[in-house]
C-alpha cells in the first residue's frame, strides 16, 4: 500500500510538473510575441515619422496616393501615404454612392443596399437638442445603423472613412483598387487598369469609365500613412496613423495625429 501511494504521488507530481512546464513555455512564447509586436510598432512609427518629415520639408501636395521604401534601424519598410478623400466618407457620401458601395463591396442586393444607404444618411442627419447633425465619429459607428451586421461592416471597413470633412466625393488618384471597383460599378478590370497607370506615374489617366458624379480631384490636408513592417514567421504588422496637416500638435509639430491603429497581416501560404 505504501509503495502504491508513492507511485500515485510520483504520477501526480509528474502531471503537475508537465503542466507547469507547458504553462511556462506558453508564457515565454507570449512574451516573445509581445516584444516583437512592440519592436515592430516602434519601427513602423519611426518610418512614418520620417515620411511625415519628408512631406513637410518638400511641401508635397497630397492629391494622389504615394508609396516609398523607407529604411529605419536597418529595416526596410513600405510606407504609403493616402489622402483620405481616396476613401468613401460615410459622413458626406450621397445615398447613391453609399448604395453602390454596399452593393458592390458588401455583396448585397441593390434593393437592400439602397435601404441601408438611406438608413445611413438618416442616422447621420439626426439632430441633437442644439439642432446640430449627429455625424459618425468613426467608421465603427456604421454598426449602429439598423440592418448592418459585423460581416457586412468588415467587408466595407477598408473602403470607408469618417474623417474627410468634405463633400463626400472620391479622388480616383488616391483611391485603392477596391474603391475604384465601386466607382466603376463592380468592373474590376477598369479599376486595375486605372491603378496600374496611376502607379506607373502616368499623367492624364482616363477615368471616364468611373461614375463622374462621385469623383473629386481636389487636394485634402488629411491623410492616412501606413507602414508595413516585416515580422518573424513571414507575417507583417501594418502600422497606421491618420494625420491632419491643418492642425499642429501641442508640442509644436506641424501636424496632428488624430487616430492610430495597427493590425497583423497574416502570411499567405
Amino acid at each position: 500500500m505504501a509503495l502504491l501511494a508513492v507511485l500515485w504521488m510520483v504520477a501526480a507530481l509528474t502531471i503537475i510538473v508537465s503542466g507547469l512546464t507547458k504553462s511556462v513555455r506558453e508564457e515565454a512564447r507570449m512574451m516573445t510575441l509581445s516584444r516583437q509586436n512592440v519592436q515592430a510598432q516602434a519601427l513602423g512609427d519611426g518610418a512614418i515619422q520620417l515620411a511625415l518629415q519628408a512631406i513637410v520639408a518638400t511641401n508635397t501636395q497630397m492629391n494622389r496616393t504615394r508609396q516609398a521604401q523607407i529604411a529605419y534601424r536597418g529595416v526596410s519598410m513600405q510606407v504609403q501615404a493616402m489622402p483620405l478623400n481616396g476613401l468613401i466618407d460615410i459622413n458626406g457620401a450621397p445615398v447613391a454612392l453609399l448604395a453602390r458601395l454596399i452593393a458592390v463591396a458588401g455583396g448585397v442586393s441593390p434593393d437592400l443596399a439602397q435601404g441601408l444607404a438611406q438608413a445611413t444618411v438618416d442616422m447621420r442627419e439626426r439632430r441633437n437638442p442644439q439642432g446640430v447633425p449627429q455625424r459618425f465619429e468613426s467608421e465603427e459607428d456604421l454598426l449602429k445603423v439598423p440592418g448592418f451586421d459585423y460581416p457586412l461592416y468588415a467587408r466595407l471597413s477598408p473602403l470607408i472613412t469618417a474623417d474627410v470633412r468634405g463633400r463626400g466625393m472620391v479622388n480616383p488618384m488616391a483611391a485603392p483598387v477596391e474603391v475604384l471597383t465601386v466607382l466603376a460599378g463592380g468592373n474590376a478590370a477598369v479599376a486595375m487598369r486605372i491603378a496600374a497607370e496611376r502607379e506607373s506615374g502616368a499623367e492624364g489617366i482616363d477615368t471616364t469609365a468611373l461614375e463622374p458624379a462621385f469623383l473629386d480631384n481636389s487636394t485634402v490636408r488629411r491623410v492616412r500613412i501606413q507602414a508595413r513592417v516585416p515580422m518573424p514567421d513571414g507575417v507583417w504588422l501594418r502600422v497606421s496613423r491618420s494625420i491632419d496637416f491643418n492642425a499642429r500638435a501641442k508640442d509644436g509639430v506641424p501636424w496632428h495625429t488624430f487616430r492610430t491603429s495597427s493590425s497583423v497581416e497574416p502570411v499567405i501560404r
